[in-house]
């Protein structure tokens, strides 16, 4: 893992707005105590979630997409370490790892590529580093028995870290076959061909590649699901979709009902929790949206999947505080740490 940054206790204090009387979690977050022996130091710690950032936006753009996913990392961890420790998340459940620093990659491509073609082409390329350097860190971290939680980045992140998690799992013992399932919930499959890797195919490489059983997404728009891809999902009796209309348009079932169905359907093997924040009315993202569920709704999902799964890891991704077209939003960094902390706090009441 060349490109990640440990993180010291330093480095989570100067974040951490320090008031008499009060703890935050960033006081009490476990940090890692030997970057140089990584895997003996999760060993020893008693910290069951491990929480780590993916800032990039590389798999965006992969894609045609507007890109900033890179740019929510940063507000969530300023967010997240200032929430209370208490009696509700005391913070010492969770070691905060670091990030990834992907940037030198992105201003290489920026510098040398002189088309859009060009930049596509490097970008896809681009994404096959990131897989393997997240992979690795997926398989390290689920092989010790502890649970990823990775924040921020496209979805093509999704790849590596079901890719990860299925080694990592089958190495600790707790999977026969690198094989584990997922559940998403998402405006859009991201189920695209395989023409080369970006945020929009994740789950068809997992699957092409041996690593992904089930597949459940809950809230696709029928608007967005390409006919092939359709095709491919309602002739696969290994994955299932329930359409956003089909819960809110129709009421065929309500939200909890979609999430229970999603989980019922995954719950033979481990299985990786998605939320792709693009499904959340106004939230900001490559792909934001003016029609899709409320911020209570996703708290609900990540609430009753930690209750309701054997959980290989959880990934929120795809939201931004700033595009690359110039909008912003103050308030995406602290959505996800309500997300991070009501996940922790559900899994951990187990």
């Amino acid at each position: 893992m060349q490109r990640f940054r440990f993180y010291t206790k330093e480095d989570v204090l100067t974040l951490t707005k320090i008031r008499r009387f009060e703890t935050k979690l960033g006081e009490r977050v476990q940090i890692i105590s030997n970057k140089d022996q990584l895997e003996q130091s999760l060993e020893q710690s008693k910290a069951a979630y491990v929480l780590f950032g993916i800032p990039e936006d590389l798999g965006v753009k992969a894609n045609e997409g507007i890109g900033g996913s890179d740019t929510a990392w940063f507000p969530f961890l300023s967010s997240f370490l200032n929430i209370q420790s208490n009696d509700f998340f005391s913070g010492e459940e969770v070691l905060l790892l670091g990030h990834f620093d992907f940037t030198d990659a992105e201003s290489l491509i920026e510098e040398n590529a002189h088309n859009h073609e060009e930049k596509l082409e490097a970008y896809r390329h681009a994404v096959h580093m990131i897989d393997e350097e997240v992979e690795q860190l997926a398989k390290i971290i689920t092989s010790k028995g502890k649970i990823p939680i990775a924040v921020g980045g496209g979805h093509n992140n999704a790849y590596p870290l079901i890719k990860g998690s299925s080694k990592g799992l089958h190495k600790a013992g707790l999977i026969p076959l690198a094989q584990i399932n997922c559940i998403n919930l998402d405006a859009h499959t991201d189920y695209r061909p395989a023409e080369g890797r970006h945020s929009g195919n994740a789950f068809r490489y997992a699957e092409d590649d041996g690593y992904l059983q089930k597949y459940c997404v809950i809230g696709v728009h029928e608007n967005y699901i390409p006919q092939n891809v359709w095709m491919d999902l309602v002739n696969n009796p290994f994955f299932d979709l329930i359409t956003y209309e089909d819960i809110f348009i129709h009421e065929k079932r309500n939200f909890i009902q979609a999430v229970a169905h999603a989980t019922g359907f995954t719950e033979d093997t481990h299985t990786g929790i998605e939320l792709d924040l693009d499904c959340i009315e106004h939230t900001l993202s490559s792909a934001i949206t003016p029609c899709g569920i409320n911020k209570l709704h996703a708290r609900q999902y990540l609430n009753f999947a930690a209750t309701d799964c054997k959980v290989a890891y959880l990934h929120i991704c795809e939201g931004a505080s700033f595009l690359s077209d110039g909008r912003k939003s103050d308030t995406t960094g602290k959505l996800i740490s309500y997300l991070v902390s009501d996940f922790v706090k559900a899994h951990t009441a187990l």
